[in-house]
This record gives structure tokens, sequence and C-alpha cells, in this order.
């Protein structure tokens, strides 16, 4: 469903006269809400970058464009951006992991084969993936220099938000996917229920967006290795190795458990300035999963688990000098490979931690049935 520039004027219109009246926005609602180190708890042993953000790798870029009206919709994009010149002219190297493969990443086999990126990795929902491809394509079509461009893998993550938003609607246009690349910024990344989480759901609790960064000692390559996430899955929360999806009583097989779904889906984003090839990051990327595990996925029959990890280093792009005949590339070693690994197991566990904390309760009506999702309980996660 598309819209015209006149409704999406009166959308946010709509939106501003009632954040006026309330006194607040869903963005103030996750700007009050804290991330889990602002509770004092710090997961792992590595020190986070400045932002304990994707976006301290540098160059990092990221966009969301939050759509929230009526009082069905809550959906959005989210895109990230791997550097700021030509990505299609000086591809990144890329690895894909997949722990349960029931999803819809759009460009996935492009990724396995070639082992590289050329557009920046959107997320979304599941039915606008094809819109997502579609502001790519537009996005990159008209960049300088592409006008003889007649092939783009175009990389588009999803996960399931129909829960909480009406997704057959398809109100994600590729203007959206467009204005989420082209505002993407480095610097601090909005965290909870904005952009491609806005409609998510994690463990019974409201999930959404989430990033964190681990910066390795000088000592160990000095690099960072940054992780976003788009939670939407299931199984028994645990936070330090609490239960705590148990104390709140909301969990797989609950009650057989009690009906709670662990179907969902993650799509885990990790780039890393470290000169890593392909085949090295797709061990990343593999990595990613251990701090999936330590929150209590369920990685269920019906769960969407992907992880897409990139490096920046200039040494490993796949420029079209490189492209033109043999080339040297830089490699680090897989002897030191290891503490890139807890790296990104502690970024990826506190990501998903930082997107149910500071992601706020909300709101919808789907199927004709008001629905409510709570946010996860700052205090029970205190004690």
């Amino acid at each position: 469903m598309s819209r015209s520039p006149a409704a999406v004027l009166a959308v946010a219109v709509s939106a501003a006269v009632l954040a006026a009246a309330s006194g607040a926005t869903a963005q103030d609602g996750a700007a009050a809400r804290p991330t889990i180190r602002d509770l004092g708890r710090a997961p792992g042993i590595l020190s986070p970058g400045p932002l304990n953000a994707i976006t301290d790798v540098a160059g990092v870029k990221v966009g969301q464009v939050t759509l929230r009206s009526g009082d069905s919709i809550r959906t959005g994009v989210t895109a990230i951006v791997p550097h700021g010149g030509s990505l299609f002219r000086d591809k990144v190297p890329a690895g894909l992991s997949v722990a349960n493969g029931f999803g819809k990443l759009a460009g996935a086999t492009q990724i396995r084969e070639l082992g590289e990126i050329e557009t920046p990795i959107v997320l979304t929902n599941t039915l606008s993936v094809a819109r997502g491809i579609d502001g790519v394509l537009d996005w990159t079509l008209k960049q300088p220099g592409h006008e003889d461009v007649r092939s783009v893998n175009a990389v588009v993550g999803e996960t399931n938000d129909g829960g909480l938003n009406d997704i057959r609607a398809r109100v994600v246009t590729a203007a959206d996917v467009v204005r989420a690349i082209e505002t993407a910024t480095t610097g601090p990344v909005e965290q909870g229920a904005v952009g491609a989480g806005t409609g998510t759901i994690a463990f019974g609790f409201k999930g959404g967006i989430g990033t964190s960064s681990r910066k390795l000692p000088d000592s160990l390559g000095g690099f960072t290795v940054g992780v976003l996430v788009q939670s939407n899955y299931g199984g028994v929360l645990s936070i330090d190795g609490a239960p705590v999806g148990v104390r709140l009583g909301r969990y797989y097989l609950r009650e057989e458990v009690e009906n709670e779904r662990a179907d969902g889906s993650i799509m885990i984003v990790v780039a890393t300035d470290a000169p890593l090839l392909d085949r090295n990051l797709e061990r990343l990327a593999n990595r990613a999963f251990a701090g999936l595990a330590r929150t209590g996925a369920a990685f269920s029959n019906g769960s969407g688990d992907y992880a897409i990890a990139f490096s920046t280093a200039e040494g490993v792009r796949r420029t079209p000098e490189r492209r033109a005949g043999q080339a040297m590339v830089a490699d680090w070693p897989n002897d030191r490979m290891s503490p890139l690994f807890v790296a990104v197991a502690e970024a990826t566990e506190e990501a998903i931690l930082n997107s149910l904390l500071k992601a706020q309760t909300t709101t919808s009506v789907i199927d004709g049935k008001p629905v409510t999702v709570e946010a996860l309980d700052i205090e029970a996660v205190k004690a």
C-alpha cells in the first residue's frame, strides 16, 4: 500500500499532535529506559567502544525510519551502511551464518557464493522484503557512476512483526528504505521499539533494535567488533545466567508450557575493522549465536536466525583494481581469531538485552482485537 505525500504528512502531524498532548513520544519512552550497563551489568570481560554501538566501527552508519500510525501500524526500516564510499564499487568482504533458516533473507546466496556485500544491509518486516529490495535498488542505481549497472545484490533481512503490526497492509515503501539509507549517520544508535524493531516481540516482551560493541586490547590487535540486532524470537529469557523469563512467568514450553510461542526470528549484523576475509567473517558470524544462546533462545523450528558479518578494513575491500586481477590483501591469521570470537559473542548478548530493556510497552489492534505487549520489567532484571 503506497502512501501519498499528503497522507504521510497527515500521519506525521497527527503523531506530533498526539505526542504534544501526552507530553512524550515513543522515543522519549525509550530514552528513559536503561541499557543493561545502566543497571550495573556488564556482560562478558571485554570493554565496549565509546558508544557501545555498531557505529564504534569507524565509518559504519545506521539509519532508521519508524512507522507508527492509527491503531495497528507498528513497523519500520533499519539500514546499516558499511562505509561512506561507493559500496557497489568498493565492496566489503562478508560472511553469513544461519542457525535456523525459516526466513526470507534476500541476497543470501550471493553472499555465500562470492563472500562480499555491495549494498547497505536493510532490515524490515517479513512482507516488506520486496519493498526493501526496491528501495536498495533505487538508492544504488541513482548513485553517481552507476549509470551502466545492470545487476545489484540487495541485502534485505526481516522478522515477522505481525503480532503488533498489520503486516498485511505492507505500508513500508521503497521511499522509506531510501530515507533510512540516506539519513544513516555515525554516532549513537537509537534502540528499542524503533525502525525495524517497532513491532517486534522477544521472549513474550517487547523486543526491538539493540546494539553493542567490544574493543580488543592493543595486544590482541586493537580491533573493534560492533553488533546490531532486530530481536523477535522466543525461549526462556536468561540474564547473567539467571532465568528471568521463568521468574516472570514467560517462557517457551510453559504449561506445556502455557502456549507461550517460541517461534520468531532474529537478524544479527556484525561489523568489524579487523582485516578479515569472507571465510573468517563466516566464522565470526557463527560465534554471534553463542551470544544469542546465552540469552535463552530456543532456536525453534519456526525461527529464522541469521548473522551477517562484514569487515570495513580498507586492506580487504574488493575494489575494482583488486577484482581486475590477482591482488595482495591483508588477512588476519586463524590463530589470532579467538579474541574476536569472544568479542562478537559478548556484543551480541548485550545488544539483545539492550533491545529488550530500551523497548517500551506497545499497544495495537490486530484482527480487530486489542493487543498489548509489555516492556521487560526493569525491577525484575535488577533483582
